[in-house]
């Protein structure tokens, strides 16, 4: 089964993530994107953080060479809806079909502040071009010689307030034709039950995101972020832990199992530690 096959079955999703080399070694991305073989779905950073790297589109077609399906993130943050457009093609061009479609972070929590920042089109806006797309037109009535099909994705904030606002962008996303979604980080299992009570008559597949935390100073820095709480619970936990790594990977475990009760799936963000996914993965049966 494809990516799209799954989410309509019951199958508990487990995906991730990777981000693509500031630079042309790609060695270490395909050893990195070896540990993910097995699961159902690896997404490819656009720029994330609004810093600059390869490109998404080349490293998901990399994966897809080697048998690994992948989720191409495309941001709204850099292009125009010329370019995003020609994006979605060139991706259907190459054998991509899956698609996370979001705003990306602005530049100004990056290294190029200052630079420009597009958000020419929306994120629903840009879901639904993708589904104008698929319908053979563009953006501006021109028929299309051959349409593209797509696994179109978006994404939630559970943690962010008002709550009610999240709920609200979420339904205009699926209306838009959003066919999955990928959360920002989740710590606290039961705020997130409450949020996915809210949104599950939708019946629409959810994978809350799940992220490593592999130091004190990671944790400090994930505080540091609007949207994210992480109870004290946790914090106390890899305060005291004699190695935070380990115990990061232990808490990861705990979560997923957790999340298999009632969620959707899990999506893993390891944010360079990718080796350790396997391990998390296998503990949290």
């Amino acid at each position: 089964m494809d990516f799209k096959e799954k989410l309509k079955s019951n199958k508990f999703l487990i995906t991730a993530e990777l981000f693509p080399p500031k630079g042309v070694d790609i060695s270490s991305f395909l050893c990195r994107a070896s540990c993910l073989s097995d699961l159902d779905g690896v997404n490819v950073t656009d720029n994330q953080r609004a810093s600059m790297r390869v490109g998404s589109l080349a490293m998901s077609k990399i994966l897809l060479e080697r048998a690994i399906e992948p989720i191409l993130q495309i941001t709204t943050r850099d292009k125009n809806r010329i370019a995003l457009q020609s994006e979605l093609l060139s991706a259907s061009v190459l054998g991509i079909k899956n698609v996370l479609l979001l705003s990306g972070d602005h530049p100004d929590v990056g290294e190029y502040r200052g630079s420009k920042a597009v958000y020419d089109l929306d994120t629903i806006q840009l879901i639904r071009t993708a589904r104008l797309l698929e319908s053979g037109v563009d953006l501006a009535g021109k028929k299309l010689w051959g349409s593209p099909k797509f696994c179109a994705g978006a994404v939630v904030n559970p943690s962010a307030q008002p709550v009610g606002l999240q709920v609200l962008m979420f339904e205009k996303k699926v209306k838009a034709g959003a066919e999955f979604f990928q959360t920002q980080a989740v710590f606290d299992v039961a705020a997130y039950k409450s949020f996915f009570d809210k949104i599950k008559h939708l019946k629409v597949k959810v994978l809350p995101g799940i992220i490593l935390i592999k130091s004190k100073k990671f944790m400090q820095f994930m505080q540091s972020l609007p949207g994210i709480n992480i109870p004290e619970k946790i914090q106390n936990r890899i305060n005291s832990a004699s190695d935070p790594l380990k115990e990061g990977v232990k808490i990861c475990s705990e979560t997923i199992k957790e999340f298999r009760s009632f969620a959707d799936g899990v999506h893993i963000m390891a944010i360079g530690v990718e080796e350790y996914i396997p391990q998390i993965i296998k503990n949290s049966l």
